[in-house]
């Protein structure tokens, strides 16, 4: 109960909000959690009204079952939020859903859990693997990989402007001393080889976010779900997608502009662009941020960005 109590979900109400929820309706939660989103999902369904949520993090899907267990209205699933298209066929649901709600990233929960690895500011083994029994962890990935690997890593995924200083050290640190099995080392690692900290932000920073989503699929995870989901809404139906940076949030705001506008045509076309495209999506409003009182109270949810889209009716 007192890990419940402590996470919080970031922008809640309007993420809720978001799905303009029927009370009949069915809705996807992607992206469990501790549950703060599906509660208030479920407050607002009537009897009729489905809700399937997913988990990768098998605690996650303990607490679910724990909290939600017994509501005939609720199901949840272990696994990505990529295999949503699957559980939505078994249940004969394409077509059908009123919304589809992400919130990306890692949980609080998971961050303050020194044994899961996630966070540099906790000492603790270096696992950062969502669902701790499947793939490889970052521990086991850093004791192997070459060092052109782990620069194209914070690159991609961390946009570390040191990535290659980093990823020699990360090796040479391996080769002198072993393998880098725990948080506390790693973080060490990556200060002593970055030049130029950031104001405000630790050095260690871009290296775990770009090492946590390249462990967990967490890019193509998404591209796999925004390649589905549209196949999933009724006329109507609502996406929301929280995102936390902007690797995350540059794919969900392009991806509502190719579905609401299509790919851009050359210019001497002679032929208008909606001559030959039929919006799928269409944005609902601008990108919303969370304010300041919930940042104040929250600071995870600094970096929090809410996107809408709706298929048209």
């Amino acid at each position: 109960m007192a890990e419940a109590l402590e996470h919080r979900p970031v922008l809640l109400q309007e993420a809720v909000a978001a799905l303009a929820i029927r009370a009949d309706g069915i809705y996807l939660d992607g992206t469990f959690g501790r549950g703060g989103h599906a509660g208030e999902i479920l407050q607002r369904l009537g009897p009729a009204g489905r809700l399937l949520a997913v988990d990768k993090d098998p605690q996650a899907v303990a607490a679910a079952q724990a909290r939600f267990g017994d509501d005939r209205r609720f199901a949840i699933e272990r696994g990505s939020f990529a295999q949503l298209g699957a559980w939505v066929a078994e249940r004969g649901w394409e077509g059908r859903v009123n919304g589809i709600l992400l919130d990306l990233g890692v949980s609080s929960p998971q961050l303050d859990a020194a044994e899961r690895g996630f966070s540099f500011r906790q000492e603790g083994p270096l696992d950062m693997r969502m669902d701790p029994e499947q793939g490889m962890s970052a521990a086991e990935w850093l004791a192997q990989a070459k060092d052109e690997e782990i620069a194209r890593v914070l690159k991609e995924y961390g946009e570390e402007r040191f990535a290659k200083r980093i990823a020699r050290a990360i090796v040479r640190s391996r080769e002198e001393s072993g393998p880098i099995v725990s948080t506390g080392r790693l973080a060490e690692v990556v200060a002593r080889a970055n030049p130029a900290w950031e104001k405000g932000r630790d050095p260690a920073t871009r290296t775990f976010q770009a090492i946590r989503i390249f462990i967990n699929r967490e890019l193509e995870d998404l591209d796999a779900f925004l390649d589905q989901c549209v196949a999933m809404l009724a006329p109507a139906g609502r996406l929301a997608i929280i995102s936390f940076h902007s690797l995350e949030d540059r794919r969900v705001k392009r991806f509502i502009r190719r579905q609401q506008h299509g790919d851009e045509l050359p210019p001497d076309l002679p032929l208008r662009q909606a001559q030959l495209w039929q919006p799928r999506l269409k944005a609902v409003g601008k990108a919303i941020f969370a304010a300041q009182a919930e940042v104040e109270a929250n600071p995870r949810a600094r970096s929090a960005v809410l996107r809408i889209a709706e298929r048209p009716a």
